[in-house]
């Protein structure tokens, strides 16, 4: 598989067994695995290091905290937005929009994971209000930012295995414009306990999608990135598909470029029960970890902010980094029994370039924050979204009731 012959011999311990276990998979099943980047050497590396007799717990906790000195940013490193109409805004804003006209920018949402958070329909096609799905509105957004620029904006969205067959069929059906674009992200196997392949019910090994940190390498395989820069493109603005607040905004973007960093994290204040990667300065870099990474010792309250998902990479540090991806074990029920599977996060992009980060509103029609996990969350937040999609023209052309 990927051109290698996997013999159990070459590997020791609980990784035998997985190689054994992956030489024997249906070669329809390869296929559907090598199309989305499954790595079997890599998942033969993680299968490793699972001993079923260990403590799991204090296993994760060895693999995922960082060590070192960890402390909080000074005031002065975190950048404020704009404010609306005001000189630095529209200069800023001036900046933004001539890149956009010059073709510099290409927009990335991602519309990826296992489909399962909104009672098994893919979110990009959840209604969001009105008959409007989350990918109606984007791609409504998109057309509006292109008539604005006077040229097509790209935008490229990220599936999964699980999710791309329905977003395709459905730009299919929306006859979406040629410079919109899908990817798939990765795909890899689930693991037992011990480590050794998770069979589900249909006697297959389990599949799961390895987290949005995949987005680099998914978007490199996939070519949009080096034709994107082949035509002038230098910046890529990254997005969860269903945070609506996350829209196109010259005067961000312009704040961006006139920073010497090779991506900006957006990023807002921290109310109650937020939960989430955070800026902290660790081995040597102010970068966006999460609270299960962070020491035990230090205090994740001394961080006011915290990561909206929310990124400008620009396209040349997005393809050309090479980054030490962390694969981060977790635990998962599936079919009523225990999982574990590897998974990487986009933010640890951080780690890798120096980034800057810009605190960003997170009220009203003005918030850039408003993430809908589940269909809970998308009842709390309807009305704002709507607020915030018929002022930023989301709403597709004709369907303003």
């Amino acid at each position: 598989m990927n051109g290698d012959t996997l013999k159990s011999s070459e590997f020791s311990g609980s990784a035998t067994e997985v190689a054994r276990q992956i030489s024997l998979l249906d070669p329809d099943y390869r296929t559907r695995l090598m199309a989305s980047g499954f790595e079997p050497r890599k998942l033969l590396q993680l299968a490793g290091t699972i001993d079923g007799s260990a403590d799991a717990a204090a296993r994760r906790e060895a693999r995922n905290r960082v060590d070192g000195e960890v402390r909080a940013p000074l005031p002065e490193e975190i950048l404020s937005a704009p404010m609306p109409d005001s000189p630095d805004e529209r200069q800023l804003a001036a900046i933004g929009e001539a890149a956009i006209r010059r073709g510099e920018l290409a927009f990335c949402v991602m519309a990826g994971g296992m489909a399962t958070r909104m009672g098994g329909v893919v979110k990009a096609l959840v209604e969001a209000f009105d008959g409007h799905t989350f990918l109606d509105l984007r791609l409504a957004e998109n057309a509006t930012v292109s008539a604005r620029a006077g040229r097509p904006v790209p935008l490229w969205l990220m599936t999964s295995d699980a999710t791309d067959g329905p977003i395709r069929a459905e730009l299919g059906k929306k006859k979406a414009p040629a410079h919109v674009k899908t990817f798939t992200q990765d795909l890899s196997l689930r693991l037992t306990p011990e480590g050794h392949l998770f069979i589900g019910a249909d006697g297959l090994p389990s599949a799961h999608a390895t987290g949005h940190g995949d987005l680099p390498d998914a978007l490199r395989r996939s070519g949009l990135l080096t034709r994107f820069r082949a035509e002038g493109g230098r910046y890529v603005w990254i997005a969860n598909l269903d945070n609506l607040g996350a829209s196109i905004d010259p005067a961000i973007l312009g704040a961006f470029i006139a920073t010497d960093k090779e991506m900006m994290v957006e990023v807002c204040d921290k109310v109650k029960g937020d939960r989430g990667g955070i800026p902290v300065h660790a081995r040597g870099r102010l970068q966006v970890l999460e609270e299960f990474r962070l020491p035990k010792t230090f205090d994740a309250s001394s961080v006011t902010v915290f990561n909206t998902n929310t990124f400008l990479v620009r396209a040349s540090a997005l393809e050309d980094t090479q980054i030490a991806w962390t694969y981060f074990e977790v635990e998962k029920k599936v079919e009523g029994k225990l999982a574990i599977q590897f998974e990487r996060l986009l933010q640890e992009l951080t780690a890798a370039v120096p980034a800057a980060y810009m605190r960003v509103p997170r009220d009203d029609d003005a918030s850039r924050f408003l993430p809908v996990k589940d269909n809970e969350e998308l009842e709390a937040r309807r009305s704002t979204i709507e607020s915030v999609a018929r002022k930023r023209g989301m709403v597709p052309a004709g369907k303003t009731a």
